[in-house]
């Protein structure tokens, strides 16, 4: 397993949000500054607070031209009722195939019961891999400040 580093192309990869077109990353984000985030499941408070975080930054995240796209393996029921427990207006992708999105991004893959880990990534504008962040439990994953402040210096230093 190749995990992505800074300036890395983001791999293929096909989200199924609820009730919208697929998306093909990074293709669909061409143009903007993203975020990449595959979370645990519904079932995870972590999870549910990072997702809570990037959603009550969204204004904010828009004002800068940030993107943001999660996604897990949960079903798509229960990703909907996710999407509307907590509101989010961003893409929320559902049903992945953890050993598909593992081999193309180096994600970790819980074993048992299967779920992908923690994994954020924050694209540049032309889908390369600014930053990554990849956890193998719980905690440590990217929060919406540090993104926002990221995606600001590197447009200051550019």
């Amino acid at each position: 397993m190749n995990l992505l580093k800074p300036g890395d192309k983001f791999p293929a990869l096909t989200v199924t949000p609820v009730d919208a077109e697929p998306l093909r990353l990074p293709d669909d984000l061409t143009g903007h500054d993203a975020v990449v985030l595959f979370f645990r499941g519904a079932w995870c408070p972590y999870c549910n607070a990072q997702l809570r975080s990037f959603e009550r930054a969204h204004d904010k995240l828009a004002a800068q031209d940030i993107s943001v796209v999660a996604l897990s393996v949960d079903d798509e029921p229960t990703t909907r009722e996710l999407i509307t427990r907590h509101g989010l207006r961003y893409p929320v992708g559902h049903s992945a195939n953890p050993a598909a999105v593992a081999a193309a991004t180096g994600a970790f893959v819980n074993p048992d019961p299967v779920y992908l880990q923690s994994t954020g990534f924050v694209l540049d504008r032309d889908g390369r891999v600014v930053t990554d962040v990849y956890s193998s439990g719980a905690i440590g994953r990217l929060t919406a400040e540090e993104v926002i402040g990221l995606v600001r210096y590197l447009r200051e230093t550019r």
